[in-house]
This record gives C-alpha cells, sequence and structure tokens, in this order.
C-alpha cells in the first residue's frame, strides 16, 4: 500500500501559473489523499501588492486534496528562504515530501511516481531525492535511472537526506575544489555550476537549488530521474525570479506512468546524455538546468570550457 507524502508548493505572485499548477495536481492520482501545503511569499514591493494580495486570495478557494494547510509570509523572504525553511518545517513533521514551485505542471501520474519511489528507496541511503523532470534528450534513456546529486523542478526527499543540506556555500565549494571534482560536478565543464556555487559563496546569490545539488553530489547521493517527464516547467516567460524566456527545456509530458525500481548506481550513459544537452544549449541561453539562476547565465557561460 502506497504511503503519501505531503505536498510542499512555494508560490508569490504568479496567479495563472499557480492556478495551472493546481489544476494538473488535482488530476493526479492521490490527491485527494494528500496533504498540501502552500508556503506564500509576501510583496517585495509595492508594485507587487495587487498580485501578491490576488493570488493569496485564490489560494483559500482550493480544494480536492485530504487537506490544505496555507502559510502567508508576513515579510518577503525570498524564494530560498522560503523554499529552504518550508522544505525544514513539512520534513520535520512528516519525515518526507514532495516539493513543486508556481510553475512546475504535472502528469497524472506524478505523485504515484514520487509516493512509490519514496517508499520503495526509503531505507537505501544511498537515495537522497527523487526527481520528476528531466531534460528533452534524444537519446532513448531508461524508464528510471540514477545520477548523483540532486535536482530541484518537481522533487522529493526524505528528512535523512535534507539533513545533508549545507548552508555554507562556501565549505562546500571548498570540498568539491579539494577533491578536484570540478569538471564532474559541471557535467564534464559543459554547465558552469561551480561558478554558480562561487557566486553564492561570496554572497552575489542566494540560491538554495546549486547549495542542495553540491551537498548530494559531495554526499555521493544519488537522485532518481524519470527517462520521460512528469513535470513541464511553464515559467520561462520571464515571469518568475530565476528563469527567463526558453523554450529549450520544453517537454513532452509522459502518456503513462513509470515504474520505480532500477539498480541504485549512477548512470553514466544519462550523465553524458545530460551533458550532451548542455554542451547543446545556446550560449546565450538565458534560463538554467538544475535552477540556476538566469541572470548569472549569460555572464558566466562564456567563462566555462566547452569540450566535445
Amino acid at each position: 500500500m502506497i504511503t503519501t507524502a505531503p505536498i510542499i508548493l512555494f508560490v508569490y505572485n504568479r496567479l495563472s501559473h499557480t492556478q495551472q499548477v493546481i489544476a494538473a495536481l488535482r488530476e493526479n492520482l492521490l490527491s485527494a489523499e494528500s496533504e498540501l501545503y502552500i508556503y506564500a511569499d509576501a510583496a517585495k514591493n509595492a508594485d507587487a501588492v495587487q498580485s501578491v494580495h490576488e493570488l493569496r486570495s485564490f489560494l483559500t478557494t482550493i480544494t480536492g486534496f485530504k487537506s490544505v494547510h496555507i502559510c502567508l509570509r508576513e515579510t518577503n523572504l525570498g524564494v530560498d528562504d522560503n523554499t529552504i525553511l518550508g522544505v525544514t518545517e513539512v520534513i520535520s513533521i512528516h519525515g518526507k515530501a514532495i516539493v513543486l514551485e508556481d510553475d512546475l505542471v504535472t502528469a497524472p501520474w506524478f505523485l504515484k511516481y514520487m509516493n512509490e519511489a519514496l517508499d520503495f528507496y526509503e531505507n537505501n541511503d544511498e537515495v537522497a531525492s527523487i526527481h520528476g523532470y528531466v531534460y528533452p534528450i534524444p537519446q532513448g534513456l531508461k524508464e528510471v535511472f540514477f545520477i548523483k546529486g540532486a535536482d530541484c523542478w518537481g522533487w522529493a526527499t526524505w528528512k535523512r537526506a535534507w539533513d545533508l543540506f549545507e548552508h555554507d556555500g562556501a565549505k562546500l565549494l571548498e570540498k568539491i575544489n579539494a577533491q578536484g571534482l570540478q569538471k564532474e560536478f559541471d557535467f564534464d565543464n559543459t554547465y558552469p555550476y561551480v561558478k554558480a556555487l562561487e557566486q553564492q559563496a561570496i554572497g552575489n546569490t542566494t540560491h538554495w537549488d546549486i547549495r542542495w545539488y553540491a551537498s548530494a553530489f559531495l554526499a555521493k547521493k544519488l537522485t532518481l530521474y524519470p527517462g520521460q517527464s512528469l513535470v513541464k516547467n511553464i515559467g520561462h516567460d520571464a515571469s518568475g525570479t530565476h528563469c527567463g524566456h526558453s523554450n529549450n527545456y520544453d517537454v513532452t509530458l509522459s502518456l503513462s506512468p513509470l515504474s520505480v525500481e532500477t539498480e541504485v548506481i549512477a548512470d553514466q550513459d544519462a550523465y553524458h546524455a545530460f551533458a550532451d544537452f548542455m554542451r547543446s544549449l545556446p550560449l546565450n541561453s538565458p534560463t538554467r538546468p538544475k535552477g540556476i539562476a538566469s541572470r548569472l547565465f549569460k555572464k558566466l557561460k562564456t567563462s566555462v570550457s566547452r569540450r566535445s
């Protein structure tokens, strides 16, 4: 019997996006059996007050879940602190959680996949998280597979893994450099994750996701991915904090449920397929895999060696 993990949804002021996310979630198998926690950040300036108010009014109308818990932030925390605090709070209560943001639309079997995987790998310490999105990779991938590290577009984890999250980016950067892991961390030097971690470490950014990736990566933990995406990001319209205009990450959602069982080992073919995808991205691409901010991409991309 599947045990349902709570769903955490982080929102701010994008009403239309959030409505699409909720509508898709309601169509999911297991939605009516799932608790939904919504963390709504406060307006960061006067221009956002009206859109934040409209979104908060919509939140009170949400039905279709076992229960809905709404946390309205009184001051603006920003997406990074809001995410870290919200995930920590819910996981401390439930021991596990499924995490979404307000621009991630899910396939009808997303919750089934997440909950089955959370149950199946719960006691396997090698596994840090479950992920629902996969890049639009032309190569054939396995139905599900593991890659070292962690990710952030529709994901789930347990308290034992979230406890590995290191807040101090400088510590993570020091370990990666000391162990000579820069090339592997940058997916065979195809994407500037080390540079992004450097920016976080010196205080130029606050990004939680690069720290989550690095924390799991350094602990040699694995994340389960689907061979075809169960999540579609609809935020690449320049409406969000971390995403600009792009169709580089558009995917067709899986038309059928996926098995979650596979060998618990990093899939090198998938790793190289990810690297090939990143290598193919336009140099001026305004968006980022693994949650690295769009405002850093153009500056960092040109500084990274691109090896074939």
